[in-house]
């Protein structure tokens, strides 16, 4: 017999999206219960960001060791251990989970262990360890995330076809890789196997790779790739995948929502992946702030879509953020690039990491940011610079304006903004 219980607002899944909405919706005064049936946080901080990204730092290191004499270091030589890079990075992801169970904790959450099951727009079903329990709220957010995805002919078997959640598991290196799909997932797990010396291919079903960047971006990307020994082939087709979801309105297998995140269902509010693009844990969260102040009745400020940065983060980093030029430039705007090539940074040439550029896309007759694209050392860093000032309404003048210390690697946003007025200094 299932026992029940009642909350203001009950939360399902336990992801960025998941865990925020929760965490804000008890800062707001809310009785909040939230179901999880793995660990909190999610595939982001148990599969997913986290991992990937203490995966990446240990390539990172391998690279410079191989690297060293380029810094007058001489090494006899030395190991690199995959075996315990993933060891590494299991540890990092733990304490990150452990992280948000003592949010939890701290902000008098209910953490229910289970599979949640919705029952109706006011009632979740768990079925866990301690037998079936209902809870009962006025305001359900669903934040179920994603899950890898198997292809048509193909079964993941997680031995010689591994999702990218068991990629992060497997502690042996393959000799050779195939990796189907080079957007920012694929691309990252390429650098990772091939700084372990993994004879990794990278297949793309559209023209280049990193898809959804900056035509520049994919090129430089697929060059540095290419002296690294990466293989890349793009325009390979592989389609076909289903989705299904209950109870409320679905387009292509994502949830319809408003700009306050509710669904077709009043009360029922869903966040994150399941909301639709673009996937970022980042998006997930700023979603989950909106509609825990929607239900604690404030007037929350939607999400601005058009100013998620988006980041790759191998080696060199990708960081974006608003349009393209060539988005730009079917939009019928007339636009003043300006480029900056770090080879051309004092603090990166210091660094030995000169790879790459920062180039900027503004409206040439009013100075507006129409997007930003970086490819270099710390791009994901960089980025934000332009995320904020696009936010503020801010202008190029506004940029350059702004003084940079020297030497940093933020002096390359400068010099790329200045670049676009046609003012650069040191190029």
């Amino acid at each position: 017999m299932a026992t029940n219980q009642k909350f203001d607002a009950v939360v399902v899944g336990t992801g960025p999206g998941g865990y925020v909405a929760a965490i804000r919706c008890a800062q707001l005064g809310l009785s909040v219960a939230a179901v999880e049936d793995d660990r909190p946080g999610g595939v982001c901080l148990n599969w997913g960001c986290i991992p990937t990204k203490a995966l990446l730092r240990n390539a990172e290191v391998v690279s410079l060791c191989q690297r060293a004499v380029e810094f007058g270091i001489t090494l006899t030589g030395f190991q690199a251990d995959y075996a315990a890079a993933i060891q590494r990075s299991r540890r990092v992801a733990d304490r990150m989970a452990k992280g948000v169970e003592f949010l939890f904790r701290k902000n008098k959450i209910a953490l229910f262990s289970g599979r949640g099951v919705l029952r109706s727009a006011t009632a979740v079903e768990v079925a866990g360890p301690k037998g079936p329990q209902v809870l009962e709220a006025k305001h359900v957010i669903l934040a179920t995330g994603s899950a890898p995805r198997s292809l048509p002919g193909v079964t993941i078997d997680e031995d010689r076809v591994i999702s990218s959640n068991g990629a992060v598991r497997n502690e042996r290196a393959p000799r050779s890789l195939v990796i189907i799909g080079a957007g920012a997932v694929g691309v990252e797990f390429a650098d990772v196997y091939a700084a372990y010396g993994v004879q990794v291919t990278l297949l793309e079903a559209l023209p280049r790779i990193l898809p959804v960047e900056d035509e520049e971006v994919s090129a430089q990307m697929a060059k540095t790739f290419s002296r690294r020994g990466i293989g890349v082939r793009t325009g390979v087709k592989v389609s076909g995948v289903k989705v299904a979801a209950a109870g409320v309105t679905v387009d292509r297998g994502f949830v319809g929502v408003s700009p306050s995140m509710e669904t077709s269902v009043r009360g029922l509010y869903a966040v994150g992946d399941m909301a639709g693009g673009p996937l970022l844990a980042h998006k997930a969260m700023a979603e989950g702030v909106v509609a825990a102040e929607t239900i604690a009745g404030q007037r929350a400020r939607p999400v601005d879509y058009g100013n998620v940065p988006s980041c790759t983060y191998a080696r060199p980093q990708v960081a974006s953020v608003g349009m393209t030029e060539a988005a730009a430039r079917s939009n019928g705007r007339e636009v003043a690039i300006g480029r900056f090539p770090f080879t051309a940074s004092g603090k990166a040439v210091a660094l030995g990491e000169t790879e790459g550029f920062v180039k900027v896309v503004a409206d040439k007759a009013t100075g507006e940011i129409l997007g930003v694209h970086i490819i270099g050392p710390e791009a994901t860093e960089i980025i934000h610079e332009f995320a904020v000032g696009r936010t503020l309404e801010a202008t190029l003048e506004e940029i350059v304006h702004t003084i940079h210390a020297h030497p940093t690697l933020s002096e390359a946003a400068l010099e790329a903004t200045l670049s676009a007025l046609g003012h650069a200094i040191h190029i």
